[in-house]
C-alpha cells in the first residue's frame, strides 16, 4: 500500500514538473515577437509535431500492452513535447497537422505508415518493444538535430534543444531496459559512435 502511495506521489509530482515546464516553454516562445519563417523552418515545425504525436501513441500503446515503466513514464513527456511543438505553430501562425486527432491516427501518410509498421513490430515481444523505442528517440535525436541547423529563431532553437535533452533521457531509459534484456541496438539514423555515446552518458537535467 506505501509503495502505492509512493508511486502515485511520484506520477502526480512528475506531471506537475511538465505542466510547469511547459507553461515556462509557453512564456518564453510568448517573449519573441514571430519573426517570418523560411518553407524549410515551416516544415520542420509541422513535421516535428507529427513526429512527437508518433511518439506519444506508439508508447501509449506499447505501454497498455505490455506494461513496461518506459512506455508509461516516457508517453506523457512525449505529450509534453507535442504541447510544445503545438506552442509554436501558434506563436507562428500556423496550421497544426495534429488537432485533437486521436490516438494512431496520422494526417500526413508517411506518418501513420510509420506508426503502423512501428506499432506492429512493438506488439511482438518486450524486446521488439524497446527496440521500437530506441528507434524512435534516435529518429527523434537526428530531426531535431538537422532542423535545429536550419534556423535561427531563438524560441525555436529554445524548444528543439528542450526536446533533444529530453529525447536524450528517453533514449538512455529504453537502453539500459534492453542491457538489462540481454540484447543490443543497431543505430538506424545516428552513427553507432554517437548513438554509443549518449546512451551511456549521464541522465540530463530537462
Amino acid at each position: 500500500m506505501e509503495h502505492q502511495l509512493f508511486s502515485a506521489r511520484f506520477a502526480q509530482g512528475r506531471e506537475q514538473h511538465r505542466i510547469e515546464h511547459i507553461a515556462a516553454l509557453r512564456r518564453h516562445i510568448a517573449s519573441h515577437v514571430p519573426q517570418v519563417l523560411g518553407a524549410e523552418e515551416q516544415h520542420d515545425l509541422q513535421h516535428m509535431r507529427e513526429e512527437e504525436k508518433i511518439a506519444r501513441d506508439v508508447y501509449i500503446q506499447l505501454g497498455e500492452r505490455w506494461g513496461l515503466r518506459p512506455f508509461l513514464n516516457i508517453s506523457g513527456a512525449e505529450q509534453a513535447h507535442m504541447d510544445a511543438i503545438a506552442a509554436l505553430l501558434s506563436h507562428y501562425g500556423l496550421s497544426d497537422p495534429a488537432p485533437g486527432l486521436p490516438v494512431g491516427v496520422f494526417h500526413t501518410p508517411a506518418f501513420q505508415t510509420l506508426h503502423d509498421s512501428l506499432l506492429a513490430q512493438g506488439l511482438r515481444s518486450e524486446r521488439d518493444a524497446i527496440q521500437v523505442g530506441l528507434r524512435i528517440e534516435e529518429l527523434d535525436i537526428f530531426d531535431l538535430a538537422e532542423a535545429r541547423s536550419r534556423t535561427r529563431q531563438p524560441e525555436i532553437l529554445a524548444v528543439y534543444e528542450d526536446l533533444e535533452r529530453g529525447s536524450r533521457n528517453h533514449l538512455r531509459a529504453f537502453y539500459h531496459h534492453l542491457v538489462r534484456l540481454g540484447d543490443r541496438y543497431v543505430a538506424q539514423h545516428m552513427r553507432q559512435a554517437d548513438f554509443d555515446a549518449v546512451a551511456l552518458s549521464p541522465h540530463e537535467s530537462c
